[in-house]
């Protein structure tokens, strides 16, 4: 018995192929992962200025900035953070700062983190944040010059 075609099931399985490719051409401006609007998983960005530290945020303290949800341990925090969202949001999206680098946008993890000149850059693994760590101004004229482009912010 020969069964036809099922249409629908066709189109769905080419979007399905189709998704990588039309991620890496349009890269989200604020990395939140595939199912969750948070911004650093959750982390409070205000606290690596402040305190030195990845300190998770409390969702009754959010707000929305960049199509995510950004979470803060207190009040405080989120006031500092609402007054200039731009000043303690990581750079490139809170994208892996190295694969930026690369021209790749690659998910970071919160507690790789480094402040350099009053801007939070996040990266993938340790073995990733040593590498950064040795050469980071290049690094970050390198990303610097490609993250327009891969955003689409241009």
């Amino acid at each position: 018995m020969r069964v036809a075609p099922n249409p629908v099931f066709a189109v769905v399985l080419f979007l399905c192929m189709s998704m990588p490719f039309a991620a890496a051409a349009d890269v989200d401006p604020v990395y939140t992962g595939f199912f969750s609007s948070l911004a650093l998983s959750g982390y409070d960005t205000v606290a690596y200025f402040t305190e030195g530290e990845a300190v998770e945020g409390s969702r009754f303290f959010t707000t929305e900035y960049q199509g995510a949800t950004w979470r803060f341990k207190n009040a405080e925090h989120l006031a500092l953070f609402e007054a200039s969202p731009a000043a303690y949001a990581p750079q490139y999206g809170g994208y892996c700062a190295y694969a930026m680098a690369e021209g790749e946008a690659v998910s970071a993890q919160p507690d790789l983190w480094t402040i350099h000149n009053g801007k939070l850059y996040l990266n993938y693994s340790r073995k990733v944040n040593q590498t950064w760590l040795a050469d980071k101004d290049s690094f970050i004229a390198k990303a610097d010059a490609l993250w327009p482009e891969l955003s689409q912010e241009n």
